[in-house]
């Protein structure tokens, strides 16, 4: 069966199935999962190599789960440091100065370690995307992608049965076409893609200025006591430039190093070596630390995102529609899920096993998901501001941060009361360090999942808690199994792998038999997964965690979604095939046979 209209033509007149542009994050994303999928693909990128600047770094559980499913897990692990080194966030005067407040972070806290372990069967690393592109775009290539570097996209143009790109080879400078069904803009936040889609874009470009310095420098001995990823200074009044606050950002421990320093937007300053030896110096407080440079360049605050991601056969990912400052680690992760959400879909439809009204879905849960990490990573930028006022910082004051921290440490009335300030602000940049939430409570809602009529309860805080549910439109909860060999294996494993899975108990075997017959009737990658025959719920967490009854089922879609929930089970195996049949040819937009 197909129900792609160019699934029908000639595989000659297509040169790739999918055109990726962009090898960051999202491109190379898309590229893995395709090319795992048995797409045919290609990626172009107009540089010479991946990532020369480590840029987004946090990488967190529901990516790690992504990379878990594609296989490459255990080389993210090796080449990240590991979440025990992340989370002493510190806020200090300088590196060597005052000591304001430490935050734990990252879930690495007394009160969030059994919650994040509980939430997913991976952990969160640092992993820079220096590291990271290098993983997904080798991986992409022993799976079959076609990976061109030096390689720009000139211009495209798409028609009813595909698109077709004019790309460059920069160093020759001859030009040729590509001709491909679909198209993925991947090519960050000035997305020539995007521009030419016209994505309507929402917020604001340009809120502020900001610089990244890329430096290597021996500070073993100033932070092993206390290491994290992230070292905040306040420094107002500095006379390097600058608005006050700067980020030491830890890219290996303990000797390669990243700042973040915030400048006057309508007034940007000279960024020599120089300076930006100045800079590392004042914040790390210590004028003859011996430091080189390695690069430093200005880049600007962003609170934009599409609310369409799409138009016709051409699809955007990451940056491209989604522009923000890095708070709450949100970038690269957001980026490999869209591309997660979009790579099965364009898969399925290519392979002639869903109708192309399943790409229309991708806005309708990925577009929410854009505008809502935007706006956190701009609020928790925001929030900053009541540290700001409880150290006496706002306006650039250089001598208020001394008079508050005098303040603070005065045994009176007034000391408790400024001391009570600093807590309650630096607790408010848990929205912004331990937004585990935000991570983990994607839901969607679309086409591709099926209500079941029930609502979701929160009892605890939305944003800083994940909520594991079964519930349609939300991801598969984590619970641990034990395999037939005796070895511990998440739920999330019996899932996943470019399939849809049907999940039941041991006695809903019914399901697993009527997901048997539907993939040979429908031509389809569909497995039947049953607890306790496939894996033996031996700590009793699915039982407590799976919303519905033994003989039950869920169906799970690709990417780990549950799209269709059954909570008890059906009268014998014809009433499973027909139910069943019913939800897949309705999540996937096909006429049932």
């Amino acid at each position: 069966m197909s129900t792609d209209g160019d699934s029908m033509s000639l595989p000659e007149s297509y040169d790739t199935d999918v055109l990726v542009v962009g090898s960051g994050p999202a491109g190379g994303s898309a590229a893995l999962m395709l090319a795992t999928y048995g797409v045919r693909t290609q990626l172009v990128t107009k540089y010479g190599w991946l990532a020369d600047t480590p840029r987004a770094h946090i990488t967190n559980q529901r990516a790690m789960e992504v990379f878990r499913d594609l296989g490459i897990e255990q080389e993210a692990l090796e080449k990240g440091t590991p979440s025990s080194l992340m989370g002493d966030t510190v806020f200090a005067t300088s590196l060597l100065g005052e000591e304001i407040a430490r935050l734990r972070t990252w879930g690495t806290g007394d009160e969030s370690l059994t919650e994040y372990a509980a939430q997913s069967p991976c952990g969160m690393i640092d992993l820079p995307q220096t590291y990271l592109e290098p993983i997904l775009l080798a991986n992409a290539a022993k799976r079959g992608a076609v990976v061109r570097l030096n390689t720009e996209l000139i211009d495209f143009e798409q028609d009813a049965d595909g698109v077709t790109a004019r790309l460059r080879d920069r160093p020759g400078g001859s030009e040729y076409t590509v001709r491909a069904r679909y198209m993925i803009g991947a090519d960050g936040g000035r997305s020539m893609v995007a521009d030419k889609l016209g994505l309507p874009m929402e917020g604001q470009m340009g809120k502020a200025g900001s610089m990244n310095i890329v430096f290597r420098a021996d500070l073993a001995q100033y932070v092993e006591h206390r290491p994290s990823v992230l070292y905040w200074i306040m420094r107002p009044g500095a006379d390097v430039g600058g608005i006050g606050m700067g980020l030491l950002r830890m890219v290996r421990p303990w000797n390669e190093w990243l700042i973040v320093w915030g400048y006057d937007i309508d007034n940007p300053p000279a960024l020599t070596d120089e300076a930006a030896k100045a800079i590392v110096r004042d914040l790390v407080g210590d004028d003859d630390l011996d430091v080189q440079i390695d690069n430093a360049a200005l880049w600007t605050v962003n609170h934009a995102y599409a609310a369409r991601l799409s138009a016709g056969r051409v699809f955007c990912a990451g940056d491209a529609v989604h522009r923000h400052p890095p708070s709450n680690g949100l970038g690269s992760n957001t980026s490999v899920q869209d591309s997660y959400n979009l790579a099965w879909k364009l898969a399925a439809v290519i392979n002639g096993q869903a109708g192309p009204e399943l790409l229309d879905t991708y806005t309708d849960e990925r577009a929410p998901v854009a505008q809502q990490i935007v706006e956190r990573a701009n609020l928790s930028r925001d929030q900053f501001l009541p540290l700001f006022e409880a150290l006496g910082v706002v306006g650039g004051d250089e001598e208020g941060i001394t008079k508050a921290l005098h303040a603070a440490r005065q045994p009176d009335a007034e000391g408790a009361k400024k001391r009570r300030a600093i807590r309650e602000a630096i607790e408010l940049k848990h929205y912004e360090f331990n937004a585990h939430g935000v991570e983990h409570n994607q839901r969607y809602e679309s086409a591709a999942v099926i209500p079941d009529g029930t609502v979701e309860h929160i009892s605890r805080d939305d944003e800083l808690f994940g909520r594991p549910t079964s519930r349609p439109g939300a991801k598969l909860p984590h619970a641990w199994l034990v395999d037939p060999h005796g070895k511990r294996i998440s739920t999330l494993d019996m899932v996943g792998g470019g399939k849809f899975s049907v999940l039941t108990g041991l006695s809903g075997t019914q399901w697993a038999d009527a997901a048997h017959t539907l993939a040979q009737e429908l031509d389809l990658d569909l497995r039947g997964v049953v607890i306790d025959r496939d894996a033996h719920d031996a700590y009793g967490e699915w039982a407590r965690r799976a919303e519905i009854d033994e003989d039950g089922a869920l169906l799970i879609r690709p990417d780990g979604y549950v799209a269709w929930r059954r909570p008890s089970g059906a009268s014998d195996t014809a009433e499973a095939t027909r139910l069943l049949r019913k939800a897949l040819t309705t999540v996937l937009r096909r006429s049932a046979p």
